[in-house]
């Protein structure tokens, strides 16, 4: 298989945009062009497992390479393995569902699906890149766009907002950027030739000195963009002024780039400095995970809520990383992809509700599960989610990265662990009363009694997400297999000595 029919489709797509005005055309253009994405990517995670299964076990499968600037000898090298297929499916799934949510979107629509379609891109050509430099380009084409889709179709503070989002998220590929170079000086003094490439530095070893140095630039700059505290301020902000598909994007996607580059760039080209960092990326995803839990306790706004819980949920796949064991890490990919739909899902439910009934504060809504039941079991089933009931995806994600903390066989390494499973509690009860204020009770607003249930293009989204919800939640091997196998593959050196 191809893994350039990943980056052909959106560009096709985008220029097929270009020649529409017609905004019906531009939204059925969208919604056809990322289907036919999700279909090779379904098709990509079928022949992934079938090579797997038959015994290719080169870290990487559908490598190709081709020199694009000789002079720094950066090359155009793609390949995945199954945390890039991980990655790239659930970049699938929330892109189909963003378009469909988006679909009474009226003004500058094609501009709007264009921009969006974009930020795809990114995230399919960062997923599969293996170049340094490349990554970092399809790094930024990931970041760019979302300034321009908060700032003219967003909402409140948008102009505000979308600055300070872009700004830190700025800060954090500075940080990338001066990472990624020192890297790649390191790497051509040891090697002799200048390479860019992650697989190729990943076997030498860098000194212990420059690895104490680059490691912090690379993940710190990519925890910016996974919320990691305290750098965590642009995402509430950045989300309460988003369309329903741009939160859905960020959460669902974005926050996930910034926790692959620190597992599968930090991490893996710096495992010694890994394991000395690694008591201070506890500290930070533990904070994190209260720090987010606590302050959704005191958010009435139900858009907000979502926000800061997915500074919380986040903080569990750094703690997955930062532990340093393969079931640890492995917890931490399902988390990333368990919470992108599980909040895409949130993220869309709520603008549903907003839509038609212009709040978004808890307290004036209310028994909303009685005039819309779809939109209201979707609420139910996205909070249910999100605080970990079996069956569902959260709570195989959350369960693993505990399992794979709790293994670390140290006094601080497991208190961090059992505070981590304390804020289960906590998200318990901000869901819970969420859930109860909005859904459940009277009908506090006449008016809401009239209001219409989801329309089909609402209804296709949300089980577009309900889906990998589900089947996670209910038959997780499949998935936590073939990261687990990926996971094995190239961090063994760093997983046995890890502690």
């Amino acid at each position: 298989m191809s893994l350039n029919l990943l980056l052909i489709i959106p560009l096709l797509t985008v220029a097929a945009l270009f020649f529409v005005s017609d905004a019906v055309k531009v939204r059925w253009i969208s919604f056809i062009g990322m289907s036919i994405q999700l279909v090779v990517s379904l098709v990509l995670l079928f022949s992934y497992m079938a090579y797997r299964k038959a015994g290719y076990n080169r870290p990487l499968l559908f490598e190709s390479s081709t020199m694009w600037y000789p002079s720094w000898n950066i090359q155009y090298h793609i390949g995945v393995d199954g945390i890039a297929v991980a990655m790239i499916l659930l970049t699938s799934v929330v892109m189909v569902s963003g378009i469909l949510i988006s679909w009474n979107i009226q003004s500058q629509v094609k501009e709007f699906y264009i921009l969006l379609v974009l930020l795809g891109l990114g995230a399919y050509g960062f997923f599969i890149a293996n170049d340094l430099f490349t990554m970092f380009l399809f790094f930024e084409l990931a970041v760019i766009p979302k300034y321009m889709l908060i700032a003219i179709w967003g909402s409140g503070k948008k102009e505000f907002n979308a600055m300070k989002l872009v700004l830190i998220l700025m800060f954090g590929s500075s940080l990338v950027l001066a990472g990624i170079l020192g890297t790649y000086y390191q790497a051509t003094m040891i090697s002799g030739n200048q390479t860019w490439d992650l697989m190729t530095i990943g076997a030498l070893h860098i000194p212990m000195n420059a690895q104490q140095v680059l490691f912090p630039l690379l993940f710190i700059g990519f925890g910016v963009l996974s919320a990691m505290f305290p750098f965590h301020t642009w995402a509430p902000d950045g989300h309460s002024s988003a369309p329903t598909a741009g939160s859905m994007f960020l959460a669902g996607i974005s926050m996930k780039l910034g926790g692959y580059g620190c597992l599968r760039v930090a991490t893996y080209l710096f495992p010694e400095a890994a394991r000395f960092y690694s008591p201070y990326i506890i500290v930070l995803a533990t904070i994190g995970i209260f720090y987010g839990a606590f302050v959704t306790l005191r958010q009435k706004d139900i858009k907000m809520m979502n926000a800061y819980s997915s500074v919380s949920h986040c903080g569990f796949v750094l703690l997955g990383i930062g532990m340093l064991t393969q079931t640890a890490m492995t917890g931490a990919v399902l988390q990333m992809v368990s919470h992108g739909v599980m909040t895409a899902l949130f993220f869309g439910v709520i603008g549903m509700v907003y839509e038609r009934t212009h709040t978004r504060m808890s307290n004036e809504l209310g028994g909303l599960l009685k005039v819309m039941p779809f939109i209201g079991t979707c609420f139910l089933l996205a909070g249910l989610t999100s605080l970990g009931l079996p069956g569902l995806s959260g709570f195989v994600a959350e369960m693993t990265v505990f399992v794979g903390s709790w293994q670390v066989n140290e006094i601080f390494y497991r208190t961090a662990t059992v505070l981590a499973c304390m804020s289960i509690v906590v998200t318990a009860v901000y869901i819970l009363r969420a859930s109860g204020f909005a859904m459940m009770g009277p009908i506090k607003n006449e008016s809401y009694k009239s209001l219409p249930d989801a329309a089909w293009n609402e209804k296709l989204a949300a089980v577009i997400l309900i889906i990998p919800i589900v089947m996670i939640g209910s038959a997780p091997f499949w998935l936590s297999d073939m990261v687990n196998s990926s996971i094995g593959n190239w961090m063994t050196s760093l997983i046995s000595s890890a502690h």
